[in-house]
């Protein structure tokens, strides 16, 4: 007898464990995916920062600010590496690709 209830209780414990694997609202037929085919590697985006002022000064390099924060030549920004810095543009590397950021040019009346 208490063989006949070990063995049942046994039964109704493991298949609790299987019933528990399984979603009973998916569709049937249904295999949730492996973790392999939902692991994709995240390709990091950088923004291009944005070029608020550039200060030059005679006899000194240029100075850019760029987000809002002071820069010289060769500094990082958001991933991007400062290559140049003129009283007209900014030159940004990245890689092999080059990004030219010029000031806004208004035209003002004396």
């Amino acid at each position: 007898m208490v063989k006949k209830l070990m063995i049942s209780i046994a039964l109704v414990v493991v298949s609790g464990s299987v019933f528990a694997n399984q979603d009973p609202t998916a569709p049937l037929g249904w295999k949730q995916p492996t973790a392999q085919a939902q692991a994709k590697p995240k390709v990091k985006q950088y923004r291009v920062p944005t070029l608020n002022s550039i200060v030059c000064k005679p006899n000194s390099d240029c100075i850019a600010i760029l987000n809002n924060r002071l820069v010289e030549q060769g500094a990082q920004v958001n991933g991007y590496r400062v290559s140049r810095i003129t009283s007209e543009f900014v030159t940004l590397k990245r890689g092999d690709r080059h990004w030219k950021l010029e000031l806004f040019r208004l035209n003002v009346k004396k």
